[in-house]
């Protein structure tokens, strides 16, 4: 079966092509759901929400764009309302911070030590990062979607590099951190 009849299939509310839609993309969509959580359960049950809300919505979707693009950007939302909901954001006055560099060798840090680092984040700048780093949005874009202002958004971005720079550093063996 095509995405296009699985697609329609689930606009009818057919259980088993629900079914096969979330074994198609659940894996790819959780580890979307993993880069904005704290923790393993935190994105289980943000993957579940975001299923939920993809097969209530599957009619707004006119088959115009990446239907992949779309279930990604309903996994992030979720994700962003959960945290608009529990969390204020720190206003901080706009300003200019350096951002840091960090020079490692590229075999030194696994995929998995950076992932835990990020989660490890405060969610206000883990939540920036991965907008800005990990998903290309725009400060404007980011302060709309968390109702912070740009500078905010700049300053959060920062603020996480420098933690996980900081971070990165001590776990390197001493001989070779470099600034």
């Amino acid at each position: 079966m095509s995405l296009d009849q699985l697609i329609l299939k689930c606009k009818k509310q057919d259980i088993k092509a629900q079914g096969q839609l979330y074994q198609l993309f659940a894996d790819k969509l959780f580890s979307v759901s993993l880069k904005y959580s704290r923790n393993y359960s935190e994105a289980e049950d943000n993957l579940q929400d975001a299923f939920l809300q993809i097969f209530k919505k599957i009619d707004q979707y006119k088959n115009k764009g990446s239907f992949e693009g779309w279930l990604k950007r309903i996994v992030i939302n979720i994700a962003l309302q959960k945290y608009r909901k529990q969390t204020y954001f720190e206003i901080v006055d706009e300003q200019q911070l350096e951002e840091p560099s960090v020079e490692v060798e590229e075999n030194d840090i696994k995929l998995d030590f950076l992932l835990k680092c990020i989660q490890q984040l405060p969610d206000r700048y883990r939540l920036v990062f991965n907008l800005y780093v990990l998903d290309g949005y725009a400060h404007k874009d980011i302060a709309d979607l968390l109702n912070i202002s740009v500078g905010t958004s700049k300053s959060n971005l920062a603020r996480a590099r420098h933690i996980l720079k900081a971070t990165i550093e001590d776990a390197q063996p001493k001989g070779q951190q470099s600034l």
